[in-house]
């Protein structure tokens, strides 16, 4: 087999990654936006692309487990559908939730044939987040980013002062797998790899640090100490240390953003005595998600039903909105459409149904990823670092779920992180176990 035919069919996978470093005018960020991005429709393709192939070739469809595991959602999704005041205004909300947790997820699964695939559609992760880090960078100290304490240093790349948790997120993605690789590269692989996944892992730090995103940071620091542990606690020792010193050198000793980080940092600690106004909006419509929640507890107010529902459920301590500026972007007020939080966010807009569905679909794919590379390690399979890269995505994505949502151009990204996770979890084993 050719390189070119063997590599190709990937390529509809890897095009939502890559296409995200392409700069796009997005509207608010928010999980109501109806934009459509390029990776949003290389997304599209990717389904398409996975169906016709499948009819053609007249593949095997997915596992009953899989098609349970990838498929309950959808009815979790459809009844927050029909039970909404206004079902057709939340048809929108209905077909985004299934591209980003059912169908996308379900086209990669049925996508890739082997770990060789899932390596090169993470390793098209990693290079995005080297694009997006350097730009964040070059925003940084050429104080061309988004507007931050009054000065435009905040390293967005090219999703703009709107969507300051993109980059963020592209960079956090690309992080934790290079981690993954550093810490247990596949049998076979060139010498080269794991230094040179230990020194973008390193890199992509900065940019991350730069980025001033408290749940990100969060995200990714556990996203990382759970690969680490995963690895092995010999691994896990040395890994640590070599993050505390890489940190060390950055802040400390070149004082690369300190001040800003650290005071940023320094601000976790105080959510809850002296919180700044974002902290404050974000309390006050969690308040108002759960509110919603208590009012309709079954099946919610109905997907896209928040910003509909949000004065009426809200304290006065709600703001009308943030404050974006930077990044080539001229001041505007953003809105605040969402609880910023996913978990609320299902809770409130699809009841106890659409969250025992999603999140019960969550919890299948974490605990039967831990339990194949537990297996795996056993065994010595090659493809332990596909697990790692796996399970430390899905962690990362639950953790930074707690305070964000769907929304924004990095959404595309999201529907195929799903996708190496579950294949990782629900493939056959020796298909996930190949070299």
């Amino acid at each position: 087999m050719s390189s070119l035919s063997r590599w190709w069919p990937l390529a509809p996978a890897i095009a939502p990654v890559l296409l995200l470093a392409v700069p796009v005018e997005y509207g608010n960020g928010s999980s109501t936006s109806a934009h459509v991005s390029v990776a949003d429709a290389a997304s599209a393709f990717l389904v398409l692309f996975c169906a016709v192939r499948l009819l053609r070739h007249r593949a095997r469809p997915l596992t009953p487990v899989a098609a349970v595991v990838l498929g309950i959602p959808a009815v979790g999704f459809a009844v927050a559908t029909i039970t909404a005041a206004d079902p057709v205004a939340a048809l929108p909300g209905f077909i985004r939730y299934l591209q980003v947790f059912v169908v996308v997820p379900a086209a990669v699964v049925l996508l890739l044939r082997d770990a060789r695939d899932f390596r090169v559609v993470a390793g098209s992760f990693v290079a995005l987040a080297l694009i997006q880090g350097t730009l964040g960078v070059h925003q940084y100290v050429t104080r061309t980013g988004a507007s931050y304490m009054g000065s435009d240093i905040r390293a967005v790349g090219t999703f703009g002062p709107t969507d300051v948790m993109g980059m963020a997120t592209v960079v956090a993605h690309g992080l934790v797998i290079a981690t993954g690789l550093a810490l247990r590269p596949a049998q076979g692989a060139p010498r080269w790899l794991r230094p040179a996944a230990a020194a973008t892992a390193v890199a992509l730090t900065l940019p991350l640090a730069l980025s001033f995103s408290r749940g990100a940071w969060i995200a990714t620091l556990l996203g990382c100490v759970a690969v680490m542990l995963l690895a092995g606690l010999r691994q896990a020792a040395r890994a640590v240390a070599a993050v505390v010193a890489v940190a060390v050198v950055l802040v400390g000793g070149f004082g690369v953003g300190s001040q800003a980080v650290s005071a940023r940092f320094s601000s976790i600690t105080r959510v809850t005595d002296a919180p700044d106004q974002s902290v404050t909006d974000r309390y006050t419509m969690w308040a108002a998600a759960v509110s919603m929640w208590r009012e309709e507890p079954a099946t919610g107010v109905g997907l896209k039903g928040f910003p509909a529902h949000r004065d009426g459920h809200s304290s006065l301590g709600l703001s009308s909105g943030s404050d974006t500026a930077g990044a080539g972007r001229a001041f505007q007020r953003q809105p605040l459409l969402s609880p910023h939080s996913m978990y609320l966010l299902v809770l409130g807009e699809q009841g106890l149904i659409g969250a025992t569905a999603l999140f019960g679909s969550w919890a299948a794919l974490l605990v039967g990823g831990v339990r194949r590379l537990t297996e795996a390690r056993r065994s010595r399979k090659a493809a332990v670092d596909c697990g790692l890269m796996a399970m430390g995505l899905m962690i990362w994505q639950t953790v930074d779920f707690l305070y964000a949502d769907i929304g924004g151009p990095s959404t595309a990204l999201t529907g195929i992180v799903f996708g190496l996770v579950a294949w990782w979890a629900l493939a056959e084993p020796e298909t996930s176990s190949s070299v």
